[in-house]
């Protein structure tokens, strides 16, 4: 057998296997910054949803510190409408 056709073989076969390697991390770190972008949108829904829910319970206390005992006590608050409380909902 010639000696160049098989270096060229051997080289070609090293090229493949760099190029394989390395679009497979490239792929690996396309995942990676489609996950870490979703947890981060999830993350900021959270943070807004808990921001909502705290106001809201303020709001609820302030009401019950006006109300005193024997004091006709109205309706309660309403939360904000943009608030998400189906995890709340049976």
């Amino acid at each position: 057998m010639d000696v160049g056709a098989l270096v060229g073989g051997a080289v070609a076969l090293v090229v493949g296997l760099l190029s394989w390697g390395q679009s497979r991390a490239t792929n690996r770190r396309e995942g990676f910054r489609a996950i870490t972008d979703r947890l981060d949108k999830e993350l900021a829904e959270e943070r807004r949803q808990r921001r909502l829910l705290t106001r809201a319970y303020l709001d609820m206390l302030q009401w019950a510190r006006r109300v005193g005992p024997k004091t006709p006590a109205g309706p309660a608050p309403e939360p904000p409408a943009e608030l998400d409380l189906t995890p709340w909902h049976l």
